[in-house]
């Protein structure tokens, strides 16, 4: 079986916002699909602090990762052998390379148990007070100049014409970046939500204003996890 396994969105969550059955399946195995090593050994600990980190075998999945690269890893599965799939922060598989080995499991017959918790994107759309009935997630945005104007103008263009929610979001230490092309290239009356920190008892910053209001309170986002909505 294959364990789509959610971590914390930030590090001072409770561990009482999650089920108690994520540490049982943590438990139930050693062997993890993850995006980062040192990420995943923290996550291991919050929810299972007792497991012993010499025990865990870490198979690493990112973006560059192919099937030949994990390809111990999924002889292990076809032998029966249970894995979990980590990523950095939220659910696996978005915004995230794991369905490169949820894809694999399903063409080998290999069940995929996903178990809940929380989704960053999901989070802000709904704190948003934007439409929740459709809504598109781009991801990240262009990083070259031109095309990442032409993209934040397309996807206001998009929100005006069909009213969907568009969400997006950037590497943090280019997050500051972001905001002064958004508040340069969108309408003064466009809305936009930012969303960061979510889940942090004590940091964490959800508002929704006009870019003509944004331009007189810049928020300070360098290097703190967000994401970004544009809607009606």
């Amino acid at each position: 079986m294959l364990f789509l396994l959610p971590a914390y969105l930030s590090e001072n969550t409770s561990i009482t916002h999650f089920s108690p059955v994520l540490k049982e399946y943590i438990m139930q195995t050693d062997y993890f699909f993850v995006e980062n090593e040192k990420t995943a050994r923290k996550v291991v600990k919050f929810f299972a602090p007792e497991k012993k980190q010499s025990d865990l075998k870490l198979f690493l999945l990112d973006k560059y990762t192919e099937n030949a690269d994990i390809k111990e890893a999924q002889n292990l599965m076809l032998q029966g052998q249970d894995f979990g799939l980590l990523s950095e922060a939220g659910l696996p598989c978005i915004a995230d390379p794991g369905n490169l080995i949820v894809k694999w499991c399903h063409e080998k017959n290999i069940r995929v148990i996903p178990l809940s918790g929380p989704s960053s994107i999901i989070l802000a759309l709904i704190s948003s007070g934007f439409n929740g009935q459709e809504f598109t997630f781009h991801g990240y945005l262009p990083i070259d100049k031109s095309e990442k104007k032409k993209q934040i103008q397309r996807l206001e263009s998009l929100v005006q014409q069909t009213g969907y929610s568009q969400i997006f979001m950037e590497t943090p230490y280019r997050n500051n970046p972001l905001f002064e092309d958004l508040t340069k290239f969108l309408s003064p009356n466009t809305k936009l939500c930012i969303a960061a920190n979510i889940n942090d008892p004590e940091h964490e910053f959800i508002q929704t204003k006009t870019i003509n209001d944004w331009k007189k309170a810049k928020p300070e986002l360098h290097k703190i996890p967000a994401v970004f909505v544009l809607g009606k």
